[in-house]
């Protein structure tokens, strides 16, 4: 068997903590996607409740949890019974208002903590914080496309950075959203137009060999656990796939285990995280983290022996981590829109592991769930 990187005993800066839910009590979950149903899946899995809060009606999380809360982030009525109604809050997407979150806090614990969200809420932000920590990104330069000079701003950052770049909005984007490539100076579309007056950043290209990303825990007593580095392919802004054990040599691995540890430390973090690299000729590159379970982790499902959601579960519950070994070799891909329609076959494959979300509406690029596929036992690249 495969290991990801062994549990490390924590600092003297991170002391033993103690308040532990037990059996019976309950986590509240902000989001009710398909990573807050799976949140809910396994925390059921181990006795422990959820409560999901979700603005939208029928989300996927709510067929799972025990109980859901429909309402606005800005019902703070609603927020306050959710809040005192549960024992520990977690997160399964980053755009949550920081008004919400601090009557929240008020009155429970809130893990991954609350710089850890803000930090990833905003790309400028991130790439400063990933910097300040020593680590490498793509050149990137603000851009605010609301000032009545942001033609002059975007011709200065793009001399800064170089061309080719992306124009990103610096929150809300993923998938692919909030995007805008520039090749060359001067092209006839207006890249500042599709940012809509929204705070931007242009980043800099990274001539990567492959994509790659690390899922890693932190305890509330300070451990850290990494799962193996994965292998991943885009399209469309979309993640594809991911592959596991990724094509890179011993030294590159570890170089993914300290990256993810340097800034699960800086944050003093407790949860699931997951970070995106490129591999580069001078090393890897960081391309953003994630403070929540990550689409690129679900090959933990059929691949190691604790998946990423209970290790989640178990970091923001107070319990241990398990050592996240992984067993065999696996293949992740992404059931995107109209690809659900093959659904029965997916099922009848052999190997094939199939998780459907729940959602009732199928659209193009939307996520509707994954398969799984096991390889062959762990083997090393």
């Amino acid at each position: 068997m495969n290991g990801g990187r062994r549990l490390r005993i924590p600092s003297p800066k991170c002391p033993m903590k103690t308040d532990a839910l037990a059996p019976g009590q309950t986590i509240g979950i902000l989001g009710g996607g398909q990573l807050g149903r799976m949140i809910a899946m396994s925390a059921a899995r181990i006795g422990l409740r959820t409560h999901v809060f979700e603005p939208g009606a029928m989300p996927p999380a709510g067929e799972v949890a025990g109980m859901t809360t429909t309402a606005d982030y800005c019902d703070r009525e609603a927020l306050a019974a959710f809040a005192d109604g549960v024992d520990v809050v977690t997160y399964e997407f980053e755009n949550i208002p920081a008004e919400a979150l601090d009557l929240i806090e008020a009155r429970v614990p809130i893990r991954p903590s609350r710089r850890a969200l803000a930090v990833s809420q905003d790309r400028l932000r991130e790439k400063r914080f990933l910097n300040g920590i020593g680590l490498a990104t793509a050149p990137f330069h603000p851009v605010d496309s609301a000032s009545p000079h942001a033609a002059s701003i975007l011709k200065q950052a793009m001399e800064a950075v170089g061309l080719p770049a992306i124009l990103k909005t610096r929150r809300l984007g993923y998938d692919g959203k909030g995007q805008v490539r520039i090749e060359e100076a001067g092209c006839s579309a207006d890249p500042l137009a599709a940012m809509a007056g929204a705070e931007a950043i242009l980043e800099g290209f990274v001539a990567f060999e492959q994509e790659v990303s690390v899922i890693a825990a932190r305890g509330t007593d300070g451990r850290i656990a990494c799962f193996e580095p994965g292998e991943n392919v885009h399209k469309y802004g979309i993640l594809r796939t991911t592959r596991v054990p990724a094509r890179i040599d011993p030294g590159t691995r570890e170089c993914a285990f300290e990256i993810a540890a340097a800034i699960l430390n800086a944050l003093d973090y407790c949860g699931v995280i997951g970070v995106e690299l490129f591999d580069t000729t001078d090393g890897l590159v960081v391309n953003e983290f994630a403070p929540r379970v990550h689409n690129s982790g679900h090959w933990t499902e059929a691949g190691a022996v604790i998946d990423q959601f209970e290790q989640h579960v178990r970091a923001v519950a107070g319990w241990p981590l398990v050592d996240p070994i992984r067993h065999s070799d696996v293949e992740m891909t992404n059931l995107i829109g109209e690809d659900v329609s093959d659904v029965l076959a997916i099922a009848c494959e052999d190997g094939a592991r199939l998780h459907l979300y729940g959602k009732t509406e199928m659209r193009a690029g939307r996520k509707m769930g994954h398969v799984t596929r096991v390889l062959g036992p762990a083997t090393s690249l």
